[in-house]
């Protein structure tokens, strides 16, 4: 019987901090509703998938390594500096924030926890590239898939995922792929990577369409295939809503 691989987790407790509180369907937004309730993206969901993590089936299994904040430099291998600007500008800002879009609320407080959340993807991949683990796995919030290099969309800011590629290509690998499996399109990571035949760029989600012309203009058709040195390095497979596992 082979013997069970080790599972890396890179972990780094303020990406709790960030925090959008009951932001998503408020009762004076969203008058028809009865009460408003936490958003789904909250830290909760995150402190429990730990919780499993350190107490479950698969704790003896599990080798914990600490994450750690992203530098400005490094965000900047993905995301543009006027971007990066106006989020710095958040944080120094009065008030509950900036709304990037109706549900997607970047406090005064998130910066730091966005920034926990990237430089732990990219330390679980330089971890994985320097021979220490092939199981690795960053246990990070918010997510990033929707961030493109110079928008947030979806409860997403810093693109997690597109840097810990970006890592691995600068640091010499050949043949990158960003496997995207979510309800909704990897509009953002698309959107970083359209141009490029470096990073092999794929998203299984259900058939939602475009839903904003800034933030979300992408469709998440098959016939989104990148473009110039790009083209064909963007796979859609955009499914019929109620898809199941079959």
């Amino acid at each position: 019987m082979a013997k069970a691989e080790t599972l890396h987790v890179f972990w780094h407790p303020d990406v709790l901090k960030h925090d959008m509180g009951m932001v998503a369907f408020e009762v004076p937004r969203y008058p028809f509703l009865a009460v408003a309730e936490k958003h789904v993206e909250g830290p909760d969901r995150v402190r429990n998938m730990f919780s499993i993590l350190k107490k479950g089936p698969l704790a003896k299994r599990i080798r914990w390594h600490k994450g750690r904040p992203a530098t400005r430099a490094e965000l900047l291998t993905f995301h543009t500096p006027g971007f990066l600007a106006d989020l710095e500008r958040v944080t120094k800002s009065k008030g509950r924030g900036k709304w990037y879009t109706r549900t997607t609320l970047f406090t005064p407080k998130s910066y730091g926890p966005v920034k926990a959340a990237a430089g732990t993807a990219i330390a679980a991949m330089d971890h994985m590239l320097d021979g220490k683990g092939t199981l690795t796995y960053a246990l990070v919030r918010p997510p990033g898939h929707h961030a493109s290099p110079d928008t947030a969309d979806g409860y997403c800011f810093i693109n997690n995922t597109a840097l810990a590629a970006q890592r691995a290509i600068e640091r010499g690998a050949k043949r990158v792929a960003i496997l995207d499996w979510d309800v909704h399109h990897g509009n953002g990571t698309q959107e970083g990577f359209y141009g490029r035949d470096d990073v092999l760029t794929v998203s299984f989600h259900m058939d939602h369409g475009a839903w904003h012309p800034k933030f979300h203009p992408q469709t998440g058709k098959a016939d989104e295939v990148g473009k110039g040195r790009g083209k064909g390095f963007n796979l859609n497979v955009p499914l019929p809503m109620g898809t199941g596992d079959p």
